[in-house]
């Protein structure tokens, strides 16, 4: 059977309406449950009519998002209304407490022991965000003073600052904690003065026991005067790595271990690897004390950690009330799980990398800025992708789908169209002459044509032809029909140019690409793949294009050989 006018502006409607809702292309079952409801004669014809509403579907996809648009609004503006009237879930960032009393200065701040992940790429958007919205300062700083555990790695300083200007993060101030450490020394000298900090000589196990017991260490109540002597001498290098270590009194009797007098400053006599900074300082601040302090000293109004870092607020509590000061307003978020990555941390893939399983921080496996960089995701994406998660308590599981969804929108307009034609077979065309193909650069853009000069052979996709057998009929996209007459050597007949011939007999299309094409190599978190391309990628580098049936790329070099990242379906 087919389909009625009427049933085909039925389908044409419902699938305008669910591509606008989304901006890609419409999705069939959420098309076929709004036709089968408004067309009820349908529903006993359902296996019948599906290829006929795919069709429609197929015609729809070729547009635009803004003609997807128009279209609707000129055959079914009363849908147009539907989707603004439906309320959609709450996105984005609520309103800061208290923001509107001071002017907001916020910080995001990274141990740069390597580039920034997709993980960390959250905390450097929503803060920004949040100082564009209320026209503050936003802060780049550097919590690097673990020169052991998490030694920071002097290429990612830069690598922060680049993909922070690339994500339109640019900091308004960057600040190296390396470069302030008497700073810091200065207010550990109050807090031993005040008779609020000391210098305790237990062993780590030692100490332990002593906490978990409830127990106050026994150079807890040693004098001010006395601990500033130890103080000093730690200064100038008198004890050992690791023998001394200064203590923020707290309440030992406290109910959670991690609160009773933590660790504030600690003797490592490993050099820094900033050659400003090398061996200049044996005595370093652990990072509750550090980021207490410089929260203070840079004017920190709202702070937006994890919650699995409540514990550091309230240790940082104590120096604040100890040195008179108000703590900054703060908001907690829960964790973000991407399916794609499980879990990971930058400590393990530089060891990965190290190791030789990846062959770089921007290797496509990875989840660092610099891979989806180089892969062609925009940065406008990453953007919405990270605003719209908004800042809630909640873990969330969240896949990239969501981010390729929103890159895809903005990629698609732009990237022009080629053949790519991976693990090649040669397929042989008797009765064709050589001729010119001229594919549209663009379905829908008027951008012209590509000019592919063809023998009577072409290259065809190895997994297309494990489809193919003696007698199938085929459309070599933009090109010609022909007839397989032979698997082995793959041969076939040229039938006619015909794309309505190709419709009436349901022929498969599919790709091909000249046997003089370029060598292209694509590197995908899926692997490699190695193919030939038409001559014309050569002039697209650095920039995304759309491999046909195979995906989104951006062209990373042009040689002997085209190499390309791989971005998304």
């Amino acid at each position: 059977m087919t389909l009625t006018e009427d049933d085909k502006k039925t389908v044409e409607k419902y699938a305008l309406q669910n591509a606008v809702k989304y901006g890609q292309a419409p999705q069939i079952a959420a098309v076929m449950g709004r036709v089968m409801g408004e067309c009820p004669h349908l529903r006993c014809k359902a296996k019948d009519v599906t290829p006929f509403i795919q069709e429609i579907l197929g015609d729809v996809t070729k547009g635009s998002p803004e003609q997807w648009q128009a279209r609707l609004e000129q055959i079914a503006p009363e849908l147009i209304e539907e989707l603004c009237t439906k309320k959609e879930p709450d996105k984005g960032l609520k309103p800061l407490e208290k923001a509107e009393c001071r002017k907001v200065v916020m910080r995001f701040a990274p141990n740069p022991n390597g580039p920034p992940t997709l993980g960390s790429t959250r905390g450097i958007i929503v803060n920004s965000e949040y100082v564009k919205k209320y026209e503050g300062k936003f802060i780049l700083r550097f919590d690097d003073t673990d020169t052991q555990t998490k030694r920071p790695m002097l290429e990612a300083y830069d690598w922060y600052i680049e993909d922070c200007n690339w994500l339109g993060a640019k900091p308004d101030e960057i600040i190296i904690a390396s470069d302030r450490i008497p700073l810091y020394y200065e207010q550990a000298r109050k807090l031993i003065e005040g008779g609020n900090a000391y210098v305790c000589f237990c062993e780590s196990e030692t100490f332990k026991k002593l906490k978990d017991a409830k127990e106050a260490c026994p150079h807890r109540d040693t004098s001010p005067q006395e601990n500033l002597e130890h103080w000093d001498k730690m200064l100038l290098g008198g004890y050992p790595e690791k023998s001394a270590v200064l203590r923020i009194k707290t309440d030992i009797m406290h109910k959670d271990p991690a609160l009773r007098d933590f660790g504030a400053f600690r003797i490592l006599k490993m050099p820094h690897p900033r050659q400003e900074v090398g061996d200049k300082y044996i005595v370093w601040p652990l990072l509750d004390f550090e980021g207490a302090i410089e929260d203070h000293l840079l004017g920190t109004t709202h702070i937006i950690r994890g919650k699995d870092l409540m514990d550091s607020e309230k240790r940082q509590t104590y120096i604040y009330k100890y040195l008179g000061w108000d703590y900054p307003i703060t908001t907690h978020w829960g964790r973000v799980k991407m399916h794609e990555f499980g879990k990971f941390s930058t400590s393990g893939l530089r060891r990965a990398i190290e190791e030789g399983e990846y062959d770089g921080w921007d290797d496509p496996r990875l989840p660092t800025v610099r891979a989806i960089r180089r892969r062609g995701i925009q940065p406008e994406a990453v953007r919405k992708f990270m605003i719209d998660m908004g800042v809630g308590e909640t873990d969330i599981s969240i896949s990239l789908d969501t981010l390729y969804a929103e890159n895809r929108k903005l990629v698609e307009p732009k990237a022009n169209r080629y053949f790519f034609v991976w693990d090649p077979v040669e397929l042989e065309v008797t009765g064709a002459d050589p001729c010119t193909a001229n594919p549209p650069l663009h379905p829908t853009e008027n951008r012209g044509c590509r000019e592919i000069d063809v023998s009577t052979k072409v290259l065809v996709c190895r997994e297309d032809v494990e489809k193919l057998t003696e007698g199938s009929k085929v459309r070599l996209k933009d090109l010609y029909n022909v007839e397989v007459t032979s698997m082995e050597p793959l041969q076939a007949n040229y039938l006619n140019d015909a794309i309505e011939s190709a419709k009436k007999e349901k022929m498969k299309i599919i790709h091909w690409a000249p046997v003089d094409g370029v060598p292209v190599k694509v590197l995908s978190p899926d692997g490699e793949f190695k193919g030939i391309g038409e001559k014309q990628i050569t002039a697209e580098l650095d920039k995304v294009v759309q491999f046909e049936r195979f995906g989104f790329c951006r062209i990373d070099s042009v040689g002997k050989e085209v190499v390309a990242y791989y971005t998304h379906k």
